[in-house]
């Protein structure tokens, strides 16, 4: 009986995990936010209703000081609760719902770009690189100028005075946020050449409070992370030296939920 030899194989098989890996962060982004909101809530309750009171009675001590060095103590008591309650007001965003209207979201941009090219300074450069076939979109204009506005003075404060900022637009076919599949959305990048982001904050940046610079208020990304919310949007990054990223993804079309998210 004749033997039949068999030769050693290896078989492997590989799977693109780049997708799942991206819904996953999405959904750490998300679960991010959800826990910043509820924060912010709690912070607002328990700061903001005793400064009224504060407030108050700091007036009505000042009606009863005949000394002028006297009721400017208690105009440094007024002038704080002013202060600390819109700080309040400013973890809280732009309240309401969207009042969506049609947008042309490169207007937007360049709105943004005007408002803040008079304090960056002549060093910082802008490049646009905008993908002119995207429709117009329904937006509230208030609330996503707010968002860009605060990525874009994240960007150009990163940089310290020289560099530059691209602004960068695309249509993206079947894009999952979170549990929802949208048929397309509109991807608007904000890139700076700065330093990026420490890699210690980068699990926590969308916290409300958290920074790396001493006058900072951690806010602007928390409250930008929350106006695309209500707009069914999210805010992606990635950062390393000299590249730092921040995507902004705002759904086009009609969605479906419940679909084969790795077809």
């Amino acid at each position: 009986m004749a033997s039949v030899e068999f030769e050693d194989a290896l078989l492997v098989e590989m799977n693109d995990v780049t997708r799942r890996s991206k819904i996953s962060r999405e959904n750490a982004l998300i679960i991010q936010h959800g826990a910043g909101r509820q924060m912010i809530r709690q912070l607002a309750h328990e700061i903001k209703n005793p400064l009224g009171g504060l407030r108050g009675a700091a007036q009505l001590l000042a009606r009863q000081l005949e000394s002028d060095e006297l009721r400017e103590y208690t105009g440094v008591i007024i002038s704080e609760a002013d202060r600390l309650a819109a700080l309040v007001d400013t973890l809280l965003g732009p309240g309401g719902p969207p009042n969506k209207q049609p947008l042309n979201v490169h207007e937007l941009l360049e709105y943004v770009v005007r408002l803040v090219q008079p304090d960056i300074g002549e060093h910082i450069r802008f490049r646009r690189d905008y993908d002119a076939s995207l429709p117009l979109i329904d937006l509230d204009r208030d609330q996503m100028v707010q968002a860009f506005l605060n990525l874009v003075q994240n960007a150009a404060t990163a940089l310290e005075g020289r560099g530059q900022i691209t602004l960068r637009s695309r249509a993206v076919m079947n894009f999952t946020i979170g549990d929802v599949r949208h048929s397309a959305i509109a991807s608007v990048d904000i890139e700076d050449d700065g330093p990026g982001i420490p890699p210690q904050l980068q699990d926590s940046i969308f916290y409300p409070l958290v920074t790396s610079r001493p006058e900072g208020t951690g806010l602007g990304l928390p409250v930008a992370q929350e106006l695309l919310s209500r707009h069914g949007g999210l805010i992606e990054f990635e950062s390393r030296p000299g590249r730092t990223v921040f995507s902004v993804r705002i759904p086009l079309r009609t969605t479906k939920r419940g679909a084969n998210e790795y077809a």
